[in-house]
């Protein structure tokens, strides 16, 4: 009897021990989801594009999902069912929609309220003006995946409308498709109308690779696998920006494939005729289509702040080590603001200072929360909260923290607001904003009773 009892006491423990580690493993996981979702609360302006919906009654709990999600907290465990804690942080991998065993998780659009700054854009991808077509984050969309995707999408869309609509009569040349744009949509629509067999061109007013061109040299970009036309997979999750316009390379330099760099287009209009006319400083294209592929940054935003115009403040860092021995100020709480400040921080002799309005940073990467906390105990970066500044001087900065002002000594100073979008100029096409989703015929209804103006 002393034996079976011996037995059952071990054989408890044996069971115990990993329940109990699983049971305190739980508890700090929903520790530390509820502290994500007090920090989701703060920062609740919610997704701007692509993001999961959870269909709970389908979910299983296996926790697969937040474990794929390469963005930290986007995705939490609650009460054994997969939730979305903080959508301000979503990028729109899509990875937890396709590791979800069960189907659970489906990628939706932002709501028509967050997205009222956004092009009208049917299923097809189509904006209010018929035959015009957007692709990439100009339609919300973050990450290379989505646009290479999209990029191809509309091509296909293209390819099928016209060939269901009669060729019209044209004496000059005509284009089937124009395509507005170098960087990943861009570049894939391209590829995408060889494929197809259509007679295109693509138009960037810079270089080859669109705003990745602009990234700074070495930075860390997110993707995802997929598929460009023409056969070429890009497998990795992460990869730099060398590496990535390496890969476009010999995709990029066919024959066949026609694009005009350094080429800013001015104004597209369509004629009663349904032909588009694009001019640029160059001369005017005519198409049959138009693919938007541009970026949605546009032009950087400034501060507005006195001294503002200096050599000195600029808004774009490429090299960061031409910067060696300087008091540098970086502006802003995005990753783009953080990523620079790291790498100026990393450059012999450099002491950064990064201001953020804010309390906390908010929307960044999770990658890049850890690498900041450990680059700040090297004593050579440092944060400011709740600061703005209100001056530049030729050898300083004027901070206001709190409420005080602080003065610091400066040589440089970076500026990342973000972009003026250009609204502007899609609005002066013709292109409707608001809900998306819309039927190309509900679309064309609503411009033709001027709501979209």
């Amino acid at each position: 009897m002393g034996d079976n009892w011996f037995f059952y006491v071990l054989y408890a423990l044996v069971v115990a021990a990993p329940l109990g580690l699983y049971i305190r493993r739980q508890v700090k996981r929903e520790v530390q989801v509820r502290e994500a979702v007090a920090a989701g609360q703060v920062f609740s302006e919610g997704p701007r594009g692509q993001h999961p919906h959870i269909d709970v009654s389908h979910c299983i709990g296996c926790q697969t999902c937040t474990a794929a999600c390469p963005e930290g907290t986007v995705l939490g465990m609650v009460g054994g069912k997969a939730a979305v804690i903080q959508p301000h942080r979503c990028i729109g991998h899509g990875l937890c929609a396709d590791v979800c065993p069960v189907g659970a998780i489906q990628m939706v659009f932002a709501a028509p309220g967050i997205s009222a700054d956004l092009p009208y854009l049917t299923s097809e991808l189509e904006t209010s003006v018929p035959n015009l077509y957007i692709a990439g984050e100009l339609g919300g969309l973050a990450l290379i995946k989505n646009a290479v995707n999209q990029g191809r999408d509309c091509m296909d869309n293209v390819a099928a409308r016209l060939a269901s609509e009669p060729a019209p009569e044209y004496d000059g040349e005509l284009y089937d498709v124009l395509i507005i744009g170098a960087g990943p949509a861009g570049i894939s629509a391209s590829l995408r109308a060889i494929e197809r067999g259509l007679k295109y061109l693509t138009i960037e007013r810079d270089t080859l690779g669109g705003s990745v061109s602009k990234y700074p040299r070495q930075k860390l970009v997110m993707t995802s696998p997929v598929e460009f036309p023409l056969g070429k997979t890009l497998k990795k999750m992460a990869l730099s920006k060398e590496a990535l316009l390496e890969f476009w390379g010999p995709l990029c330099s066919r024959e066949d494939f026609h694009v005009h760099l350094n080429e800013t287009v001015e104004t597209i209009g369509r004629g009663e005729d349904g032909i588009f006319r694009v001019r640029t400083p160059k001369g005017e294209y005519c198409s049959r289509a138009v693919v938007l592929a541009l970026g949605r940054a546009g032009t950087p935003r400034k501060l507005d702040v006195k001294g503002e115009e200096l050599p000195k403040v600029m808004y774009r860092l490429i090299e960061a080590d031409h910067y060696v021995n300087s008091e540098i100020l970086v502006v802003g709480g995005g990753d783009s603001a953080v990523e620079a400040a790291m790498g100026l921080a990393a450059q012999r002799g450099n002491h950064v200072t990064l201001s953020y309005r804010k309390s906390s940073f908010g929307r960044i990467k999770e990658r890049n929360v850890q690498r900041l906390r450990t680059v700040v105990k090297k004593d050579n970066l440092e944060v400011i909260f709740n600061s703005m500044p209100v001056e530049f001087t030729e050898k300083t900065v004027i901070l206001e923290v709190e409420g005080e002002r602080r003065e610091i000594p400066n040589d440089y100073v970076w500026v990342f607001a973000g972009g003026v979008a250009p609204n502007d100029f899609l609005k002066s096409i013709g292109i409707g904003f608001g809900p998306r989703d819309l039927t190309r015929e509900s679309v064309q209804e609503a411009a033709a009773a001027g709501s979209m103006r």
